[in-house]
């Protein structure tokens, strides 16, 4: 692996891995002031990392996989705990959970198989940002978030933009195994 394991950018994305127990449990126990903050927090590692990485040149193989890895852990636990609480629909989050686990072993079999380090596609991103906004109009009980459809309207959205993203992934992968160009 190129670059430092342990620098700034790393520890941010490991934050994000560790905020996301405390996030359920304060949403859980009805602390959503609690929890609103943390989401923040996880949200502003999120763009932070990437950031720092850049502005400190500290861009590392190892940054590439544990920011979408730390994406994928947020975006899954916190459907599952929303699938759990009957306030997401089991088609959403199954499809949540199957394309991350297919984008990450698929990266994993590249990896191994061709060496070459895939990154995160801005589709992906996007989906990311997204699935975000929806969990943001489900954690913050803003009237505005009660009062229209955003939620769903999010939720859509994100299945939208994630199936792009998935195809788009399973295209890259495709011409990786082919010995294609690909986008990195």
């Amino acid at each position: 692996m190129q670059g430092h394991i342990f620098n700034l950018p790393n520890s941010l994305s490991f934050l994000r891995i560790l905020l996301i127990p405390w996030f359920i449990y304060y949403l859980d126990a009805g602390q959503t002031s609690t929890a609103v903050i943390i989401m923040f927090i996880a949200l502003l590692t999120d763009w932070l990392d990437g950031q720092t990485a850049r502005w400190t040149n500290e861009v590392s193989d190892m940054g590439k996989i544990l920011d979408p890895l730390a994406d994928k852990l947020c975006l899954a636990s916190v459907a599952l705990y929303y699938l759990w609480k009957g306030e997401l629909p089991i088609w959403f989050v199954a499809f949540v959970v199957f394309r991350d686990l297919v984008i990450f072993f698929g990266a994993a079999w590249i990896r191994h198989r061709h060496n070459v380090l895939t990154t995160s596609l801005w589709p992906g991103k996007w989906a990311v940002g997204f699935v975000s906004m929806m969990f943001i109009t489900m954690v913050w009980p803003l009237p505005i978030f009660q009062k229209w459809p955003l939620k769903e309207f999010f939720m859509y959205l994100s299945a939208a933009t994630l199936l792009y993203s998935f195809i788009e992934y399973c295209v890259r992968f495709y011409r990786i195994q082919k010995g294609l160009d690909f986008k990195s």
